[in-house]
């Protein structure tokens, strides 16, 4: 089986298409081949294909957190957004890993489940959350996760409980080993729908007034450093507002980065280095990057 046989089974498939399309900086180079997978049995097909082809494989969902190189990349890139089914069962909710988190917590709210409160706001996917452990207002996901399958590199589906993933800040099993989250299930707790889409609403409300929402982004860009707060320590560095190329350190949130027209992935980057280098010069803090970075320069 060949790519090209894929292709012509109905998996939709392209080659050479610019991966800005994707992102939510609007930044990236091309992929070689991207595929976009409706179902368990195409995802497994592609990623067996890539490995009887021996092609790079890599795997995107919402690139809500994510920063492309301009260079690209080799190989085939899988995006997940077509597998995005949600549903409930009981008091747990299953979601496969190309829905939008945001999607799952309303599902969750609206029949009447309370623990995915925090993730209203989160604009990745299912997959990615996971993959990051994405948290936000004193929330993150391992709270809500049941268990997770995966698609191991050898074509094998497994079901990792919460305690086998292995989460910490930022962190999961799949950043180590390399499987492909393919759904999670989470367990919640039952409660009332209207005080749920209420807390709901309120943080919603308080990102819409903190985060520069207005202009594209890849969210929050720095790890916080034990004992210490990104953006207060990159106003006090007198670094908001530092803009290279198209990309500029936000005046209204100084933990992102947005484009402000015309940025590059290189223009990202260099100023993430910029600042990672001031910040060690004035505090000796070494910054990490929780955005993830992929592709060639």
């Amino acid at each position: 089986m060949k790519l090209l046989d894929l292709k012509n089974d109905g998996v939709d498939i392209q080659e050479q298409i610019k991966l800005s399309k994707y992102t939510f900086t609007k930044t990236g180079g091309a992929a070689q081949y991207l595929a976009f997978p409706k179902n368990k049995t195409e995802l497994e097909n592609l990623v067996q294909v890539a490995c009887e082809e021996e092609l790079p494989l890599t795997i995107i969902g919402n690139a809500s957190n994510l920063i492309i190189r301009d260079g690209g990349i080799d190989g085939l890139v899988i995006i997940l957004t077509k597998m995005n089914q949600i549903s409930v069962k009981g008091n747990k909710v299953v979601a496969q890993a190309g829905a939008r988190i945001i999607d799952t917590a309303f599902t969750a709210a609206k029949a009447g489940l309370s623990g995915l409160e925090f993730a209203a706001g989160i604009p990745g996917s299912i997959g990615g959350a996971v993959f990051m452990n994405a948290g936000a207002y004193g929330g993150e996901t391992q709270n809500a996760v049941d268990t997770v399958t995966v698609l191991t590199r050898a074509s094998e589906f497994k079901t990792y409980t919460n305690q086998e993933m292995e989460f910490s800040y930022r962190h999961s099993l799949v950043q180590e080993n390399g499987d492909i989250v393919v759904a999670a299930t989470f367990a919640l707790k039952p409660g009332k729908k209207l005080e749920i889409l209420a807390q709901m609403d309120y943080l919603n409300a308080l990102r819409r007034y903190k985060q520069p929402l207005e202009y594209p982004s890849c969210g929050s860009v720095f790890k916080r450093p034990k004992g210490h707060f990104v953006g207060p320590m990159i106003i006090k560095a007198g670094l908001q507002g530092k803009q290279i190329g198209g990309a500029q350190d936000s005046t209204k949130h100084a933990g992102f980065i947005v484009n402000k027209g015309g940025a590059t992935a290189t223009d990202y980057l260099n100023l993430i280095h910029y600042i990672q280098k001031v910040i060690k010069e004035k505090y000796d803090i070494d910054l990490h990057t929780e955005v993830r970075i992929i592709g060639k320069k």
